[in-house]
């Protein structure tokens, strides 16, 4: 009862806040999220709750994401400070503890982490940064539906394949590329360079 007060909130807030587009984008991602968690043998919940929050900031104007980064303390380097919009998944975790009283950790990660992802971030993290990138309405290229055949196949290898995907698009349109999305792609071909693909991942 309490999770879906809460979702009813988080849905009103957003009706506020965000595009009927984006909504609608939201949704998706909580739909995939929810179903790679069933996948993976890893809390629903968590995963609903972290795919319905993760945009939570996604229009917030540059100065409002720079401010608020800054006074939580994050780290705003040479890119961010050119591209703020990058900072919108860790103010949306902001904004999910402060104002949706969300307090487990690893949601907050999962939410901070979908868009550049995190070296060693966890199997929940990777769930909703897929999802993000893969949801059905992202669109239905070969490419994109043999992304989505690989995260529920290797979960760590879609990872590393979605990363260079989103460098792949980032260069063609001119765009900075974030140190972070690197490092998150290195990490994650490592480790499924030297592991069995894992259709039963635990934390």
């Amino acid at each position: 009862m309490v999770i879906a007060i809460m979702r009813e909130q988080v849905l009103a807030w957003l009706a506020e806040n965000v595009p009927p587009s984006r909504v609608n984008h939201i949704l998706r991602v909580e739909q995939m999220a929810t179903e790679l968690a069933v996948h993976y043998q890893q809390d629903v919940t968590k995963a609903a709750i972290s795919g319905l929050m993760h945009d939570l900031a996604k229009y917030f104007p540059p100065q409002k994401l720079l401010s608020m980064a800054r006074i939580e303390g994050l780290e705003v380097d040479e890119v961010m400070e050119a591209a703020p919009h990058l900072l919108h998944a860790d103010v949306s975790a902001i904004i999910a503890r402060d104002t949706f009283g969300v307090e487990d950790e690893e949601v907050l990660q999962a939410i901070a982490n979908h868009t550049l992802g995190r070296p060693s971030m966890s199997l929940l993290s990777c769930i909703v940064f897929l999802a993000d990138s893969l949801e059905p309405g992202r669109g239905d290229t070969p490419e994109l539906e043999n992304l989505r055949l690989v995260s529920r196949e290797n979960i760590d290898r879609a990872v590393w394949k979605n990363c260079d995907y989103s460098l792949k698009f980032l260069i063609e349109s001119h765009c900075l590329i974030h140190q972070r999305t690197i490092a998150t792609r290195n990490w994650f071909l490592q480790k499924s360079k030297s592991k069995q693909p894992t259709l039963r991942y635990s934390e």
